[in-house]
């Protein structure tokens, strides 16, 4: 059996996601503010990150203040923040065809991502909200004739208050079925999300925990990248879901509540 306390007490800084974890929907989770400042009266820090790459860190940023968090911006992280610092570290000159929310070509604007209606040489999918037959097909068609295929994250999946809706994973595939090229996926769980983390913090990652309410997503980017994968109950995953899983978290909380027990 796991000891909470010890898990706990080695970690500095807590990377939250934020729908499942945080809050559900526009209503808070019992206990999570009281978790933020619990990690900050132990001298410790948080960061927020979610693969949602539909709205900008600005629209969260907003929302976060309306519950009562407001936060800096360097305190919140998207797949689109790694997807737009992974094309700048590796691809600076290429040009990107975005199937995006205008809120995220106004992120990868700002960042001075070279946006191109035409023969780009990379494609990113993202959680579209305004897809188009249109996006879809120029898509496929410039991936057909070489465009390397990006994507910011891999869920299928996204969370609603009213059931779930297709999220970029789901996009994804529909391309890769007509292309026959699987994407490059950034955001969690892989080691690129890691990498921002640890530059953006200078952490070790040995003292971060990623903490979710998704198995595959959430407690796989820490289990699998050197770091601590911390579960909590308070959205997707039951505890039912974890003996089948081949990601197994280091720890398992009802919620953040729980986990503020134990700092």
């Amino acid at each position: 059996m796991t000891d909470k306390h010890k898990l706990l007490s080695e970690i500095e800084l807590f990377v939250l996601d934020m729908d499942g974890t945080f809050y559900l929907g526009e209503n808070m989770i019992e206990g999570s503010l009281d978790f933020i400042q619990k990690v900050k009266d132990t001298d410790r820090d948080f960061l927020f990150f979610t693969n949602n790459s539909s709205k900008s860190p600005k629209i969260y940023m907003e929302k976060l203040e309306r519950m009562g968090l407001p936060i800096r911006r360097d305190q919140i992280m998207t797949s689109g923040d790694v997807t737009i610092e992974y094309i700048r570290t590796h691809h600076a000159d290429k040009t990107v065809y975005l199937v995006g929310t205008p809120a995220l070509q106004e992120t990868f604007e700002e960042a001075g991502i070279k946006l191109t209606q035409d023969m780009p040489d990379i494609v990113v999918v993202a959680f579209d909200l305004t897809l188009t037959y249109e996006k879809l097909e120029r898509a496929c068609t410039y991936i057909r004739r070489g465009a390397a295929f990006f994507a910011t994250h891999l869920d299928i999946n996204c969370p609603t208050e009213d059931g779930f809706i297709p999220d970029c994973g789901a996009f994804c595939a529909a391309i890769t079925l007509s292309t026959g090229v699987e994407p490059r996926y950034l955001g969690k769980p892989f080691p690129e999300t890691v990498e921002m983390v640890l530059q953006r913090t200078g952490k070790q990652k040995e003292k971060i925990a990623f903490v979710g309410d998704r198995l595959y997503t959430d407690v796989a980017t820490g289990v699998k990248n050197g770091a601590t994968g911390i579960l909590v109950l308070s959205g997707e995953t039951k505890l039912d879901d974890v003996p089948a899983s081949p990601v197994q978290p280091d720890g398992i909380f009802d919620s953040l509540l729980e986990m503020s027990h134990y700092l």
